[in-house]
């Protein structure tokens, strides 16, 4: 930090004897000594047996400066970088003894590069593959023929994106995380946590004693805010969805929006407690929320309302607002959705969760983000026997997220249940 600020006060007193012209020359990369920037990495996984190949990421978003290096080992040095503030990033996948697979994260945001050979230590940690991903995520709402906004056709598809596995739904979670929108102001979990949580403002279940609601290779379930024809003159024509073949919903128990025929998602936790509140929908914010879906390991019992270890304050807030402690390793899959990419430096979702962040860029757009195709070394996408897709998944929503699309359920043609109320 005492070099950056040599750097700046060096910069300042240089434009005050300079021209507008000068001064922006200053800036150029030609005028500038790139530096070597050496990482070394701590992993952080118990029985490993084998690191894959790891890729090292330095981005700096404001100055649209960005380097990608591949590598084995635990150690690699970039060189030829520009002097600024960088996010951090090495990712991978490894192998346990187990022969269970993993991605490994580790990350650090906003640090400032400016010493050459300067040296980083990331900490790597493991997140076991999960069949089970978001495929498709439509936040922003839309705005109706009178330019009022419109929130209710909120959407999360999960996907079986597993080559043979069958995954019952049953007992499997959904939450959004904490803070609802990307800040740089984050909050203070208790020191003795760690980096073993991620917290979580609201906790929804899937309904099911076991194998109710299973979901086979290549099939797709819906959860919707609101799963209505949000197309409906009554609604909003103007809606870029139908979600009425949507196989879940919140319901809010809200008498002005009534329940559809898809199955009710069953309520954990809210502040500290089982019950709804008092909102009349549930709403994740527009801008962008970060969701996971988790399960808990057979006979564990995980309840943040009754055991209060598993549940806690924001220390840095005077609020008394409990949020649900999930552990990391409960998780199946996490998606971080930020305003745009200026809020690539508010990342509020632990690194081995998503290495990344995507965007919308707008609000009441009608726009949401879906997972790119997997594609082999030829650039074909990869297909299964029956003709369904193989999603990117290298748990990363900066690479695996298209951007910015008209939302669409099923895409692709993926499969529906054959339990969904519109198949019966």
């Amino acid at each position: 930090m005492k070099n950056m600020r040599k750097c700046l006060c060096t910069l300042l007193l240089a434009a005050a004897f300079a021209g507008c012209d000068e001064y922006r020359d200053m800036f150029d990369a030609e005028n500038i000594t790139p530096i070597t920037v050496n990482v070394s990495m701590d992993i952080d996984i118990d029985d490993l047996a084998e690191i894959k190949e790891l890729k090292l990421k330095l981005d700096n978003y404001e100055e649209g400066v960005h380097y990608e290096k591949k590598f084995n080992g635990q150690n690699v040095s970039i060189s030829g970088v520009i002097p600024g503030m960088y996010s951090v990033v090495v990712s991978g996948e490894a192998v346990d003894n187990d022969e269970n697979e993993y991605y490994v994260n580790g990350s650090v945001i906003n640090k400032g590069l400016f010493e050459d050979n300067q040296a980083l230590t990331l900490v790597l940690q493991g997140l076991k593959r999960s069949p089970l991903v978001f495929k498709e995520i439509y936040y922003a709402g839309s705005r109706t023929p009178l330019n009022a906004v419109y929130f209710r056709d909120q959407f999360y598809e999960i996907y079986n994106n597993s080559s043979e596995l069958t995954v019952y739904l049953d007992g499997i979670y959904f939450a959004n995380l904490t803070p609802g929108r990307a800040t740089t102001t984050l909050p203070v979990w208790p020191e003795a946590d760690g980096n073993k949580y991620a917290y979580a403002e609201r906790v929804w279940k899937f309904p099911g004693n076991g194998t109710d609601y299973p979901l086979q290779p290549g099939e797709s379930c819906v959860l919707a805010q609101f799963a209505a024809n949000q197309q409906l003159e009554q609604y909003n024509p103007n809606s870029p969805v139908n979600t009425s073949s949507a196989e879940f919903e919140f319901n809010m128990d809200n008498a002005s929006i009534p329940d559809q025929p898809a199955i009710d998602m069953l309520h954990v936790f809210y502040n500290g407690k089982a019950e709804k509140g008092t909102g009349k929908q549930y709403l994740t914010p527009v801008f962008g929320g970060a969701y996971v879906i988790f399960q808990v390991p057979e006979g564990v019992n995980w309840d943040p309302v009754g055991d209060k270890n598993m549940s806690t304050t924001d220390l840095s807030s005077t609020k008394s607002t409990l949020y649900a402690k999930i552990p990391i390793d409960y998780v199946l899959d996490a998606v971080e959705a930020i305003d745009n990419e200026t809020k690539v430096n508010a990342k509020r979702v632990p690194g081995v969760l998503d290495a990344g962040m995507t965007w919308v860029g707008s609000t009441y757009c009608g726009l949401g983000v879906c997972r790119k195709i997997s594609t082999d070394d030829n650039g074909n996408h990869i297909v299964r026997e029956d003709g369904s897709f193989i999603y990117q998944d290298i748990n990363n929503s900066t690479d695996d997220f298209e951007r910015g699309v008209v939302p669409e359920l099923r895409r692709n043609g993926a499969k529906t249940p054959s339990w969904n109320h519109q198949m019966k």
